[in-house]
């Protein structure tokens, strides 16, 4: 029966008892925080498009680690600038690059901390591109060949996991087997398999430094207006041997992360992009909205979307009010 029978506002009375039936829960262990590493020491710049983020320099990325894993952030997901960059990004795939440096470190002072690394060529190369350029396009074949030797030279060093980002056709495929090869078979392997050629990574690209610097990445990463084609994309991840299959962005395509939760007995992650990020912080400052509740307004909706895992710039902000809630 209709009202007055049935009156929805009955469970929304108190706070109580919107607990009671709460349908999403979103929990710290949900959250990886994503992280800049640069050369030198006592570094520690921040990045002007994403107010509360910062690069660092090894040593000061420790003292910061302390901090996330006071937060019990299950771990971190990190990028790395390196020293110099050419067409080759030959420092992706060097044993003293700036990622295997900075996995070594991180692994030796917290070993528990689960360390991923991002598998691309974006920010080593001199063209700002995600692959070996051959005749002004990406060359996809001969890509994955570097994409294996960075992954294998991340593994080599420590890192727990491995994420390659570059949206190359068969880069699972060929890392898994590079991984394999050299005896890591029990490294799993988070594939940003739906990632979207999105005007929301601007603020990212100021991060990493990885603008290119001719053309743009829709050649290979997707069209924003597809999304059978991500159904198709996780597919194709999942049977070369991915563990986790990601959706990136997040916020602008929650519908693509629920099509695939729903589709696909897999781990899913989401990843809330620099854009999503710095659109609230920015509105937050200027007093247009509560920034604390629309964060975790904005993450509860990736998790109710069917996001396990998501990755953010807010995690240590959101681990913070997690913890309050907890203790209240």
């Amino acid at each position: 029966m209709p009202f007055p029978v049935h009156r929805p506002r009955r469970m929304r009375f108190s706070e109580n008892f919107r607990r009671m039936v709460r349908e999403t829960r979103l929990s710290v262990d949900n959250l990886i925080y994503p992280m800049f590493v640069v050369p030198g020491q006592e570094i520690r710049r921040p990045i002007q498009s994403m107010p509360g983020i910062d690069q660092f320099s090894i040593d000061l990325l420790l003292e910061e680690l302390q901090e996330v894993q006071d937060l019990k952030i299950p771990g971190i997901l990190l990028f790395g600038l390196p020293e110099k960059k050419d067409d080759f990004g030959t420092e992706a795939y060097d044993s003293e690059g700036i990622i295997q440096r900075a996995v070594r470190a991180v692994k030796g002072r917290f070993s528990d901390l689960l360390v991923i690394t991002d598998i691309c060529m974006c920010e080593y190369t001199s063209h700002g591109h995600c692959g070996i350029i051959k005749n002004g396009q990406v060359d996809n074949d001969r890509t994955l060949d570097f994409l294996a030797q960075i992954a294998v030279s991340h593994v080599d060093a420590g890192a727990d996991m491995v994420a390659p980002s570059d949206m190359m056709d068969g880069r699972i495929s060929a890392i898994r087997k590079a991984l394999d090869d050299k005896g890591h078979t029990q490294i799993p392997i988070m594939s940003y398999a739906a990632k979207y050629a999105s005007s929301f990574y601007g603020p990212f690209r100021d991060a990493a430094e990885s603008a290119p610097q001719f053309g743009d990445r829709r050649a290979y990463q997707m069209d924003m207006a597809n999304a059978e084609e991500a159904l198709r994309e996780c597919a194709l991840d999942l049977e070369e041997g991915a563990d986790i299959i990601m959706v990136k962005p997040g916020l602008s395509y929650l519908d693509i992360i629920y099509r695939v939760k729903t589709t696909f007995c897999a781990p899913v992650a989401a990843y809330n992009v620099s854009g999503e990020y710095s659109m609230i912080k920015a509105a937050a400052q200027n007093g247009w909205i509560d920034g604390t509740k629309t964060m975790m307004e904005a993450l509860t909706s990736l998790k109710r979307a069917g996001a396990d895992i998501i990755l953010t710039y807010f995690a240590k902000e959101a681990a913070l009010v997690l913890r309050q809630a907890m203790l209240a």
